[in-house]
């Protein structure tokens, strides 16, 4: 089931999403999120029309996804880029499919024209993942993210929604 996420959803959202800060390259980010952080995240979001998005299985929490501003100035507000996290058990379901649906839906609903993907180079599989549902490669940028003590690249993908 996919649904909008709510206040109670953070202690499941942050057990998702710090062990892949933490121990994986499907995202740059380094430091782990609070509970403050993932509360001021979803008003946010709220207050911005911006979707926030979670996956449940059997009632638990599986994974999210939420997109914002790609860049900053007038002339992006129609590009967002988005972040899906699924947890390991979310997996090989659909539920990344149903989330990405799901962001698609609320961004054309929002006139959301592009939306955009950033995958870091050692997360392959979220490349594949991205190009199954019809987003394309659109720039690969060298070197711009660092994790592990090692540079890597980033990988911008774009679905056109309008």
């Amino acid at each position: 089931m996919i649904r909008p996420a709510r206040p109670d959803d953070i202690p499941a959202l942050l057990a998702i999403w710090n062990p892949l800060i933490r121990d994986t390259m499907v995202t740059f980010a380094s430091l782990l999120k609070t509970p403050d952080d993932l509360q001021q995240m979803l008003e946010t979001k709220r207050r911005e029309g911006h979707a926030f998005l979670v996956a449940e299985i059997g009632g638990q929490v599986g994974g999210f996804a939420t997109y914002g501003p790609f860049r900053n100035g007038n002339g992006y507000r129609f590009s967002m880029e988005h972040t899906i996290i699924l947890g390991t058990e979310a997996r090989g379901r659909g539920l990344g499919r149903g989330l990405i649906e799901g962001l698609c839906q609320h961004g054309r609903a929002a006139g959301v024209h592009s939306l955009l993907a950033g995958v870091s180079s050692g997360n392959p599989d979220g490349v594949a993942f991205h190009s199954a549902l019809g987003f394309n490669l659109v720039a690969r940028i060298p070197e711009v993210g660092h994790k592990f003590d090692k540079w890597w690249d980033l990988i911008l993908m774009q679905k056109i929604l309008t």
